[in-house]
């Protein structure tokens, strides 16, 4: 019977508490469940969740929610967001018609997050695997939704980034998108803002990236850029000569800037010139050194 009451509670009962944490009494039990009362709402618990032996008449606390089955759930395993909790979520599944899905940690039960939220361009949607900062909100029919963090939220949890930043890697996870640049929040919540010179496509909302200090500005929020560093940014000849030498088993290669131009050439099919420039960047990039008439990898 609880079984039944449990799977067609929406028919009955408004579920006003949807998504908020209470305290339920014990009414029943089978080998697999726990049921708990609450506002006239039975609610099922899974036993594997629970530390304890509970008796009918013995308190439950837990987050109440619907399940994808639409069956009233309590679990004391208390998921990361909430009605006034934010964290970020990972996105799981993208509907064009409807938003995108994101994972709290409820084992039955994935979050929208509205089309309405979402930027207009749809390749600019999240992707599987990218993440939101969101928090619940419950809709007139007491359905669950995902809201994004707004401005004064992600500004709240923000720390105030230091000069001495200046030129760090950092990762980073888009927030918000302005046709002024990408802001963003780092792993270590610093927030962070990228011009478009700074990159070559725009990133995705809930993007993670990895991105370098360029900036710190007075107010704490940093500059940053998706491009490489001038150094890091070497030519396909490097590129080249690197994997020569990577595959080298001494690791090194009998020619330097001082080669014959007539060796280079047959060796690698570029000129003198193109050799030493690659040489040059790579060693400006301290990814090898030249002695002895040898140019070798660095450890």
């Amino acid at each position: 019977m609880q079984n039944v009451v449990s799977a067609h509670f929406a028919k009955e009962n408004k579920m006003d508490f949807n998504g908020e944490l209470i305290v339920a009494t014990v009414s029943d039990q089978n080998d697999d469940q726990i049921f708990s009362q609450y506002q006239g709402v039975t609610l099922a618990t899974d036993k594997s969740q629970v530390d304890t032996e509970l008796a009918v008449g013995d308190e439950i606390r837990g987050f109440a929610y619907e399940n994808s089955s639409n069956q009233a759930r309590l679990t004391p395993i208390i998921p990361k967001v909430g009605m006034d909790r934010y964290a970020f979520g990972e996105v799981v599944e993208v509907r064009r018609d409807l938003g995108v899905f994101v994972n709290i940690g409820l084992p039955d039960k994935d979050i929208v997050v509205s089309l309405d939220q979402l930027p207009q361009l749809s390749r600019l949607w999240p992707n599987r695997g990218d993440r939101l900062m969101i928090h619940l909100s419950r809709d007139k029919k007491n359905r669950l939704w995902g809201e994004l963090a707004d401005e004064d939220t992600i500004h709240a949890v923000a720390n105030m980034a230091k000069p001495t930043q200046n030129n760090e890697d950092v990762q980073a996870t888009v927030y918000r998108l302005k046709m002024a640049g990408t802001h963003v929040l780092t792993d270590d919540f610093f927030l962070g803002f990228i011009h478009p010179s700074e990159r070559d496509a725009e990133p995705r909302l809930g993007e993670h990236l990895s991105a370098r200090v360029i900036g710190v500005r007075p107010d704490g929020v940093l500059n940053l850029s998706l491009r490489p560093r001038a150094y890091e940014a070497i030519s396909d000849d490097a590129a080249m000569i690197l994997a020569v030498l990577e595959h080298s088993q001494t690791k090194s290669i009998p020619y330097t800037d001082k080669s014959d131009p007539e060796a280079i050439q047959a060796t690698f099919a570029i000129s003198k010139g193109a050799f030493k420039r690659a040489l040059g960047s790579l060693m400006k990039a301290k990814k090898i050194r030249q002695h002895d008439g040898i140019t070798e990898l660095i450890d």
